[in-house]
This record gives structure tokens, sequence and C-alpha cells, in this order.
């Protein structure tokens, strides 16, 4: 039987020149590894056998509706402008409107090749695929805004990077693909019909209360703030934040060389090509900012008074790094126990991070501890922590549940990269078990959960580097 979904294709009904219509590759022995139920429920997918989804989901046989194509943007790749980019392993299937009435995004990763691949296979590996799966779904758990894992499928071929590596496909589901480097790709064109096309697309689609292109700069960098702010309160590190992984709706998208922090770092960075550290922890708000710029000067093309519009433009941008601060703010005052956040508290925090850096302390236990009766035993400088402790009890005690706040802000359990490491391992050699456990515990991250899954890295299982996988 052909799979069937209730499709409703508004990306593909833009002109001609933001995409290019092209169908997956098929792969010689589609076999389903893993598939999210509930949220094909929330799509209105209809049910189908195991072979039937491996099918559609490896991209062996299209859905009825869909309308694939490869959608075109451009970048800033480590700060150099790439002035065509594109879904160079990525076809998009299609549009569905959910239960919740949200429009979404079902786009194969790993699919084979496109016009913009770029010499490439267009194929992925198994464990990239895994990790964009299993880290993906623990993001949405945790409440953060985040593309979705539908689906991941073994394709029964090899692929080949440095050695020959099982190859498999990923089914994401995003609010939309739109980028900043979709902006990018037109006005660098000077295409200054598509560009208005585009941003009155992008404003209907995710912001339909925005006044023309400066109200869409404006709700994206607020939904950028929010976002930054998020991702560094659980200690994540996306790795590669170039202008064409900048998501418009303020999703977190492509999970590349991301990772969870273990011990604190200010400026950890686990992403095995950013040797300058552009990425790192603490660059993430600076990046976002210069990101944010760099919409703003694409949006710029399209304004018919360019001075009043450059004028708006940088009042909107240069208020970005408070809006962060103040996001920054209410997520890490929430991880000690405040609910209402002073401004003084920035400093009661930053003292707390300075020592876990200083000692080495585990971010997510640390935290996590503050709410029981030994944190103490996270820090190896007990009597430094003591002085800490005092001054933060003396502001909690007007709290009416700081441990409840504390409670719903800091995670027992996050994705740490040496048990993906091992599960993508696992996976390889054909045994799926910790994969299915790993996402089992991620889906409910603030309960207690197997004491291993939450136990830092030994010596010997740091993983110091993480990696794209394409």
């Amino acid at each position: 039987m052909t799979f069937s979904a209730p499709f409703d294709n508004s990306f593909a009904a833009l002109p001609a020149g933001f995409y290019t219509r092209i169908t997956p590759t098929p792969v010689a022995d589609p076999k389903l590894l893993a598939f999210n139920d509930s949220l094909a429920k929330t799509l209105g997918l209809a049910d189908a056998g195991a072979d039937d989804l491996a099918f559609t989901f490896g991209g062996n046989e299209l859905p009825q509706g869909a309308d694939p194509l490869a959608q075109l943007y451009a970048g800033h790749q480590f700060g150099n402008y790439n002035p065509q980019l594109g879904d160079g392993r990525a076809i998009l299937l299609g549009e569905v409107v959910d239960s919740d009435g949200n429009r979404r995004d079902i786009q194969l990763k790993g699919s084979g090749p496109t016009p913009y691949s770029r010499g490439g296979d267009g194929r992925a590996w198994l464990g990239p695929v895994l990790r964009e799966y299993v880290v993906s779904e623990a993001m949405h758990a945790l409440g953060i805004p985040t593309t979705r894992a539908l689906a991941a499928v073994a394709t029964g071929e090899d692929i080949y990077r440095e050695t020959a590596l099982p190859g498999a496909v990923l089914t994401r589901v995003a609010s939309s693909h739109l980028r900043v480097g979709t902006f990018q790709v037109f006005a660098h064109r000077g295409e200054v019909e598509n560009l208005r096309t585009l941003t009155d697309y992008a404003i209907k689609r995710h912001y339909p209360q925005a006044d023309g292109p400066m109200g869409l700069l404006r709700a994206v960098c607020a939904a950028q703030a929010d976002l930054i702010a998020a991702w560094m309160s659980v200690g994540f590190i996306h790795g590669v934040m170039n202008t064409d992984n900048c998501s418009i709706s303020g999703e977190t998208i492509d999970y590349g060389p991301c990772a969870f922090m273990d011990a604190f770092h200010a400026n950890r960075v686990f992403s095995s090509i950013d040797r300058q550290g552009r990425y790192a922890f603490s660059n993430q708000p600076q990046i976002a900012v210069w990101n944010m710029a760099q919409l703003a000067t694409a949006l710029i093309q399209q304004m018919d008074v360019a001075d009043d519009a450059i004028a708006e433009a940088t009042e909107i941008v240069h208020a970005m790094p408070g809006l962060i601060e103040a996001a920054w703010l209410k997520r890490f005052a929430a991880k000690i126990g405040i609910a209402k956040a002073e401004p003084d508290d920035a400093a009661l925090i930053e003292d707390l991070l300075a020592l876990m850096q200083r000692d080495g302390a585990d971010f997510t236990n640390a935290f996590h501890a503050l709410s029981g009766d030994a944190a103490q035993d996270q820090f190896a400088d007990r009597d430094a922590f003591a002085v800490w402790q005092s001054k933060w009890l003396a502001r909690i005690a007007s709290e009416p549940d700081p441990k409840a706040v504390m409670q719903a802000a800091n995670p027992a359990i996050i994705p740490r990269n040496h048990r993906i490491e091992h599960m993508i391992q696992a996976a390889v050699a054909g045994d799926m078990a910790p994969f299915d456990r790993l996402l089992k515990a991620l889906a409910t991250p603030f309960e207690t959960t197997d004491a291993d899954l939450h136990t830092p890295p030994t010596e010997q299982e740091i993983v110091p580097a993480t990696f794209c996988g394409t």
C-alpha cells in the first residue's frame, strides 16, 4: 500500500527559484529502526506497518500528496559567506497541519543527492541520524523549541567517509526550514521580489502579528534570544551556529557536532571543525546577535527608505543582547530556586558558575543537587561552596517554593556524549537496545531514572570532540 499523509504544501507553491523539485533516491534494503508514534498521531499520519514506513521514510516510495523538493539557501559558515548552499542531502516531502493547528514540514535527511550537494553523495550514516533523533527528542522533552524526529530507517547500503559506514535516513519535522540563509541568498542576488515574497511568507507562517520586514526581524530576534538562553540553561552547545543553521521559527535545527556539557567550562567546545572556538558555549549569545545582524542586512534590501530601515534594524539588533541577558537571568535564576529574578541575582549565579568551573563540577548534576541535601558533594572545595551557599540560602529564604522552582528547571538527565557514543556503537553492531533505553529515559528528563545514565563519564569515557557526520 502507499503511505498517505494529509499534505497541504505551501512552500511548493512559492516561485520556482526557491527550490528544485527532486525525488529521493531509493535505497537497497530499507529497514525501520525507530518511529515516533505519538508525533505521527499529532501529525495526522495514517497507521502503517513497519515495511510501509521503511519504504516511505527510506525514500523508496513517495507518500500520497507529497511534493518533494530541495530548498535553496545561502549562509555564513564560520563567518565566511557562501553564496549558494541549499539542501544537499535533504528533501522536503511536504507540509501537514497538525492536531494543534500548526503547520509542520516533513523532511528526509540522507535521502540522496540534489543539485545543491556540491559533489557530495547526499547520504547520511547511522551515527548522526541516531544522534539527531535522540538529542532532538531530548530537547523537546526539556521544553526547548526544536525540530522533531519522526523516523529513522537503515538503508542497507554502506556510505563512505574515512571508511565504510552503514547508511541511514532521518525523517525530521519542523515548523519550517526557513533559515537566515534563505533570506541571504535572495538579498545577495538582488532578487528583491523573491525577497519580498519570502518575507511575506515567513510572516504569514510564523509571526502573523509582525508588521513588515522590521516586525519580522524583531520577532525573530526575540525568539532567538529565548532559544539561546534555553540552550545555555541546560549546558547545550550547538557547535555550528552558521546562518544557514539558524531557523527563522526560533527552533533548534541541524544537530551536527552538538553536545551537552559534563564538567562546566564557559569556553567549552566540542565541534571538531570549530578550531577557533567561534561557537563555544559562552560565545553563543554574541553569535546569535551576529546572525540577526545578517538577517537585518538581508531584510533591508527590500525596503524603499534605506536610511530609515538601517536605523530601525540597528536599534532592533542592538537591543538583542539585553533580550538574551534577561532571558538568561530568568532561566538561571529558576535553576537556583528564584521564581522572579532581580538584577543582583546575576552576580550570585555567576559566582556559582565560577566555582563550578574552578572545581570541574558537572553542570547538570550540580544544579540538580541544589534541591537536595548533598549539593556540597558536587564540589571539590566544600568550604568555598559553603560560603556561596550561605548567600544563596539568604536570598531564597523569602521565595515561596524554591525547591519546586529548581526541580522544574533542572533536569536529572541529559543526552551525555559518552552515552550517545555507546548507543551508536551498539546500533552499528545491530543492537538497538541502548538507543531505546536512552530515548525512553530522556522522555522524562526531570525524573530520576537509571543511575548510570546520570553519571558523568570516567576519564576513559570522555568524548572530547563531536562531528558533523555529513
